[in-house]
């Protein structure tokens, strides 16, 4: 070994003991008489000294040492005169007596700080060295401790981490896949898998009835934050369980989480069904860390004469506890934010509830103290407060008001990072239908059961039907979700027929499930986590990337490998595709 101590190891304990550490200058400091080195590992900082009355050579060979050069020094513990109780080791110091360069450094693109210089996409290019800053390492720490957790969890409960497939078929229900052409198959492609959905489903026939990975998936979508070409998920399956199982499970879970990463005691997780959830928050996902609740106003303001309200199939409103003192200029930037292009509404109403008592509207041509006194009371108001309001179509404006009061949460500190609250969505819709394909698609995924009693319905009013899907979230973020399978073969059938499959696709493409089905398969049901989400939330992160080792960047690039990038022709000869480059 090259060290006998990591840089974040020794204390006052060690004082007088000789030891050997190697890591990475991170800064030095020359006093004329003397010079000081920190010394950096993944472990942490140690101070070194060179003394030029003890080891002028030395002390001149410290001197020539620039940023990130990989040295191995010994030297003698012996307690510092100028203490830093902000380092762990800062009690101390090692008076060196050796020094070896093990490799010298160019000059990074950017310091290699807590608070660095380096932008995202010089950061992204040189990865390996932005990985060296604290910030980066600590989340893949915690990302490490909370893999180990969940495995401890999981297998306390008999379950079992299997690996499925990576090259598998392609689907054409959910995302766009990733593709793999094959050479000994010339004009036949693998796909990446989406998930290991049908596999673990596979696995529940084999009579492995406690199945976890926390496996790598790939999806071709367009990026945002909280979203990669390639992610991980923890996968997880049961049999012969009810959805109530799976909740408690992997409410569990979460809440096992919380107290080993973060200390925490997450309370019981509410439930919410998806159709009170958009009523209420206009999301499936509702940040719960606030209330501002939705009050829906059509019986309070239609027939005034306002027109605005008088043709819009939904009115709704929330309160701003406490806003009543925005100004002029705060509620003109509420406006321009809901009229972005991205949110669409055509404009804002809004009403002060003053603290002496008076209400004042943007419409009080239309609505006299009396209505405005009425709109208090649906939005059980105090002096003080602030009522928003937008009207259109009913799914749109919801929308739109989502967007209005996580806006409002964050300007009224409402979200805050530290607090956590978490949510079971459950009764999701079984199906939605899609405008540009004029047909139904799965909302999870078609292998999601319907509700028992809303079977009857599939053919009547197949948008009623109810799925036994349920996702989690977490501060307004999904952070997972899962459903009660179909395990016979007519249910399953009768699912692709209303998917748009006859009975010749369905056996093409999920043929080996179908039959797989008939040989006892038993009930089962399971979910999967965003494990990168997860790590981001428990880091206080808004992007995922962060706590992903070497991520693509907005466009799905690795900047750093230069990746995607083209192939030589012969690699395209061998797999039969002709190259489109020109």
């Amino acid at each position: 070994m090259l060290r006998t101590a990591t840089c974040g190891q020794l204390s006052l304990q060690n004082l007088g003991e000789t030891v050997t550490l190697s890591g990475w200058v991170q800064k030095s400091r020359d006093l004329g008489g003397m010079t000081f080195i920190d010394l950096r590992d993944r472990y942490g900082l140690t101070q070194l000294v060179f003394n030029m009355d003890d080891h002028a050579e030395l002390c001149a060979q410290a001197r020539q040492l620039g940023r990130e050069f990989v040295i191995q020094v010994s030297g003698t513990v012996i307690e510092r005169t100028n203490k830093n109780p902000k380092m762990p080791t800062g009690e101390i110091e090692i008076k060196t007596t050796s020094l070896t360069i093990l490799n010298a450094a160019k000059l990074p693109p950017f310091l290699i700080e807590d608070d660095t210089d380096g932008g995202d996409e010089l950061r992204m290019k040189y990865r390996y060295l932005d990985l060296r800053r604290n910030p980066v390492r600590s989340n893949l720490v915690l990302r490490h401790k909370m893999a180990q957790s969940i495995r401890r969890y999981l297998d306390a409960l008999d379950f079992i981490e299997v690996e499925t497939p990576v090259l598998i078929k392609s689907t054409p229900e959910g995302a766009r896949d990733f593709v793999v052409p094959s050479r000994m198959n010339p004009g036949e492609f693998y796909a990446l898998p989406q998930s290991p959905q049908t596999f673990k489903q596979l696995l529940m026939v084999s009579g492995f009835d406690r199945y976890f990975q926390i496996v790598k998936c790939f999806r071709d979508e367009d990026l945002r934050a909280d979203r990669q070409p390639e992610f991980t998920q923890i996968d997880c399956e049961m049999s012969f369980i009810e959805q109530e199982d799976i909740l408690n499970t992997f409410e569990g879970l979460v809440r096992s989480l919380f107290r080993d990463l973060k200390g925490i005691e997450l309370p019981e997780v509410p439930r919410m069904q998806y159709a009170d959830a958009m009523r209420l928050y206009g999301s499936d996902k509702p940040d719960t860390r606030f209330g501002m609740q939705f009050v829906e106003l059509n019986d309070l303001v239609k027939g005034k004469g306002f027109g605005v309200f008088d043709s819009a199939e939904l009115v709704v409103g929330i309160n701003a506890k406490g806003a009543a003192s925005y100004t002029r200029k705060q509620l003109d930037e509420l406006t321009d934010f809901v009229k972005k292009p991205q949110i669409g509404a055509t404009g804002l109403i809004y009403a002060r509830y003053n603290e002496d008592g008076t209400i004042k509207s943007s419409v009080d041509k239309f609505f006299d103290e009396a209505a405005l006194a009425q709109w208090a009371t649906a939005f059980a108001g105090e002096k003080g407060d602030l009522f928003l309001v937008l009207a259109g179509p009913k799914e749109k404006v919801r929308k739109q008001m989502n967007e209005l009061r996580l806006e409002m949460g964050n300007r009224l500190g409402l979200r805050d990072k530290n607090t956590f609250a978490a949510l079971w969505v459950v009764d999701f819709p079984l199906l939605e239908w899609d405008e540009e394909s004029g047909r139904y698609h799965a909302m999870h995924h078609p292998f999601t059961s319907p509700k028992p009693e809303d079977i009857a319905l599939l053919d009547s009013q197949p948008g009623e039907v109810r799925a036994n899907a349920y996702d989690m979230v977490i501060n307004g973020t999904e952070i997972g979700g899962g459903s009660i399978r179909i395990h016979d073969r007519a249910l399953q059938s009768l699912m692709f027929k209303h998917l748009g499959f006859s009975p010749e696709e369905a056996q093409q493409q999920f043929g080996f499930l179908l039959d797989a089905f008939e040989y006892g398969a038993p009930p089962h049901g399971g979910i999967a986590f965003g494990f990168d989400r997860l790590s981001s939330i428990f880091a206080g992160l808004d992007s995922i990337r962060d706590v992903i080792a070497f991520p693509k960047n907005n466009s799905g690039r690795d900047v750093m490998i230069d990746s995607p990038s083209t192939i030589d022709q012969k690699q395209l000869d061998e797999l039969k595709i002709r190259s489109t480059v020109v």
